[in-house]
């Protein structure tokens, strides 16, 4: 009886190591899609942040050039539409900001429209999930500026003033002021006192990220 008894603990023990080993297996698989899932988050993260840089840095500026003292009404519908914002710097504020998230993008600007795919330095690491191991995150992120504005009514224009007492000849014209309707608000714009355009635009522009 007692040899008997030997056996069977003899004969269980191989099944005893194969339930460990495959305890051990599933613990290191969980840890290592955990792993992955962490790795894929920074990157979702760092382009959302990229994306939301570029679209932001587009917002604030405006293309060489333009003059919102004397800028006339067809000038501002366009400003309004987006189509004078300046998309020229926006995909290295994507760059520079998903560098500081420990990732590197390609930015595609199409205003009013910027999508951005990072790829993270941090890797999964050594994996027990075939072809996992050393892949480096990734991920895509669109943001879009959007209006919030409309133009509304201006005013008749009046010469522009001079220093001199006598303007010189084809001195410009700008209206007395502006008015830009927002979402059951109204604003009035002073072309004589014009605000920094980095302040005006996160009035009149919203910035958010879509699908």
């Amino acid at each position: 009886m007692i040899a008997r008894r030997l056996c069977d603990r003899g004969q269980a023990f191989p099944l005893y190591i194969v339930v460990v080993a495959g305890l051990l297996f599933a613990a290191l698989a969980f840890f290592a899609v955990g792993q992955a899932s962490v790795v894929r988050s920074d990157a979702q993260g760092a382009a959302d942040a990229a994306a939301l840089a570029a679209a932001r840095d587009a917002r604030d500026h405006l293309v060489p050039g333009v003059d919102l003292g004397t800028l006339k009404a067809e000038g501002w519908k366009k400003l309004l539409d987006g189509r004078l914002l300046d998309a020229g710097r926006a995909c290295v504020a994507a760059r520079d900001f998903a560098a500081k998230n420990e990732a590197t993008a390609t930015c595609e600007p199409a205003l009013p429209r910027f999508t951005v795919q990072v790829t993270t330095a941090r890797t999964v690491g050594d994996s027990v999930v075939p072809g996992a191991s050393g892949q480096h995150g990734t991920a895509n992120a669109t943001a879009v500026v959007e209006s919030r504005c409309r133009l509304g009514a201006v005013a008749d224009p009046s010469p522009a003033v001079s220093a001199s007492p006598s303007p010189s000849p084809g001195a410009g014209e700008r209206p007395a002021s502006i008015e830009i309707k927002c979402k059951g608000e109204v604003l009035k714009f002073d072309p004589g006192k014009p605000e920094p355009w980095s302040v005006l635009a996160r009035t009149l522009f919203a910035v958010r990220l879509v699908d």
